[in-house]
């Protein structure tokens, strides 16, 4: 696990899953397979893998019932975005976010919408802090 948090790192394909499964839960193994089956072809072996990875990480638990397992998260999706973030903005930046706004800006990335939503985040921001 990193220095900054309990969460663990997770990978790319660990991450696909463990979104598929906060999309609702409850959820076996066959019904994540089919929510990752709508982006892209996944192998069941796979997922039941990745599942075990998720859950040794200590990053979803599961429930057995029956003959099928359950498994839910244990971290909130929020948490984790705010997690990974945080650890983005730090590592590229050096915890700085104009940079990387800039940056993004410079490339003709930020759009129109872009734009207005982060005028109202910064016009919030000041509405409460001064």
């Amino acid at each position: 696990m990193n220095a900054k948090s309990d969460i663990p790192d997770i990978s790319s394909a660990e991450y696909d899953v463990l979104d598929a499964v906060w999309d609702g839960y409850p959820v076996t193994s066959n019904e994540v397979v089919s929510r990752l089956n709508q982006r892209k072809s996944w192998h069941n072996k796979t997922v039941k893998t990745l599942l075990g990875r998720l859950v040794k990480k200590q990053v979803l638990a599961f429930e057995k019932q029956q003959r099928k397992y359950l498994y839910r998260p244990l971290i909130a999706r929020e948490e984790y975005t705010k997690n990974e973030t945080t650890s983005f903005v730090s590592k590229l930046f050096n915890g700085k976010i104009a940079p990387m706004v800039a940056g993004f800006a410079n490339q003709n990335t930020l759009s129109k919408q872009d734009v207005k939503e982060l005028k109202a985040l910064i016009e919030e921001w000041e509405n409460h802090h001064d």
